[in-house]
């Protein structure tokens, strides 16, 4: 799953929190009675085309009791800022503005690092006067500093520690508080599991920081590792039940995303030639591979 796609499901999921922190200002009237509803990606195709399908998530928030009209947030994210382009964001919101009828638009863009050089505003303008004046909300992640999101009750903030800057001494600590805070603020065992695999993937702990880990926060790595081992069971019989409806199939892509879990689950970030290894597998093999999960310690044992 793309960096992109991963916020995309982190703002549809968590949509108060999302504007709580990317959109503080714009959002500080938005309470536990107002409605957010993340808008229909395939109304949006029809009218914008589908080069816009996948550029950002739209939520619409509004007011039952009529006290604030209704208003359009639209959040992208940027994985690399250099792609980003603010004449393509200034076209879609002006054209999502006229699909939804509504002026009340506000544009947020998240880039997951830095955000240096990166421009904020377009003016189009001739000699006398200006014709329009676009900007958009900015929230660079990395550049937010670690320290004053590491005991939010903010689920969004929490799950990003690892994309915050704090020094590089701390990781451990700050992959601990993500951790901490999923648990904590999120009781739904399957969003803790997918968002589980959301913090490993930003945190990358290598063998040593996940051993630092173990050591230096054992009550919590034992609860986790309790929870891990109960979901790899439930998701190998799972795998199995998935692998043998779809094999005369030849559903091959089905299979290699749940190897893929189940390994990272228990042993965290892939390496890139093991994913490269799970795409040529065949079959056959990615059923095998399965099996030996559970009995596995180390990643080799799985992939001999």
């Amino acid at each position: 799953m793309s960096h992109d796609q991963n916020f995309k499901n982190l703002f549809a999921n968590y949509p108060h929190e999302a504007l709580a922190l990317f959109a503080a200002a714009e959002a500080d009237k938005i309470d536990e009675h107002t409605r957010i509803t993340p808008v229909r990606q395939e109304q949006l195709q029809e009218r914008l085309g589908e080069r816009f399908r996948e550029l950002d998530v739209p939520l619409l928030v509004e007011w039952p009791d009529g006290r604030r009209k209704t208003i359009v947030f639209v959040l992208e994210h940027e994985s690399d800022a250099r792609r980003f382009s603010v004449h393509r964001l200034a076209y879609y919101c002006l054209g999502l503005s006229e699909l939804m009828k509504t002026d009340r638009v506000v544009p947020v863009v998240v880039f997951q690092g830095q955000a240096q050089g990166v421009r904020q505003q377009l003016q189009l303008s001739g000699d006398d006067q200006s014709y329009m004046d676009f900007h958009y909300i900015s929230c660079a992640l990395g550049e937010l500093p670690y320290e004053r999101y590491c005991q939010s009750d903010n689920l969004v903030a929490r799950l990003n520690l690892p994309n915050m800057r704090y020094p590089a001494d701390q990781k451990v600590t700050v992959y601990a508080q993500a951790v901490r805070g999923l648990f904590e603020l999120e009781p739904d065992p399957e969003k803790q599991l997918k968002y589980l695999d959301f913090i490993d993937i930003y945190a990358a702990l290598d063998d040593n920081e996940r051993a630092a880990y173990q050591r230096d926060y054992p009550e919590e790595a034992k609860t986790m590792s309790r929870f891990a081992e109960r979901f790899r069971e439930e998701g190998m019989q799972q795998g199995i039940q998935f692998a043998e409806r779809f094999r005369e199939e030849g559903k091959h892509q089905g299979e290699a995303l749940m190897l893929e879990r189940l390994l990272r689950l228990k042993f965290g970030v892939l390496p890139d030639e093991v994913q490269r290894r799970i795409e040529q597998a065949n079959e056959q093999t990615l059923f095998t591979w399965s099996e030996r999960v559970l009995t596995a310690s180390r990643l080799d044992e799985v992939l001999h």
